[in-house]
């Protein structure tokens, strides 16, 4: 989607400057249309695989997390509260954080699920 309003903002441009419709001088390469985009295609490309697809992966990886959640699951909410689960219902989740204490949590509050070999330790 990027990449042609990109273009569109070039031919524009040179319009604008009037160097579009100049010929180049016998024995110089001309700078084509698309010449000129490809290190703008080369750097959406760079964003994309630095910073969007690791993102949605890690976004796919957290969802996953917290659709598998279950009654006894020990848990890290994202303001840094220890639990154990003790009730889930839709997207409200019941967390145990001390005795005779719990506390109601939405599900996307959750970030973390701690692994049993951690909790042994």
């Amino acid at each position: 989607m990027i990449v042609p309003i990109l273009a569109a903002a070039v031919a524009l441009a040179q319009e604008a400057s009037g160097t579009g419709a100049e010929e180049a001088p016998a024995g110089c390469l001309g700078s084509g249309g698309i010449t000129g985009l490809l290190p703008i295609v080369a750097m959406v490309a760079i964003f994309y695989f630095l910073i969007i697809r690791p993102q949605q992966k890690q976004t796919k990886k957290l969802n996953e997390m917290r659709n598998s959640l279950q009654k006894g699951d020990k848990v890290v909410t994202g303001g840094g509260i220890h639990g154990v689960i003790t009730n889930l219902k839709g997207e409200i989740i019941t967390v145990r954080i001390a005795d005779s204490v719990k506390i109601d949590v939405d599900r996307n509050a959750l970030t973390l699920v701690t692994p049993e070999e951690v909790e042994a330790k």
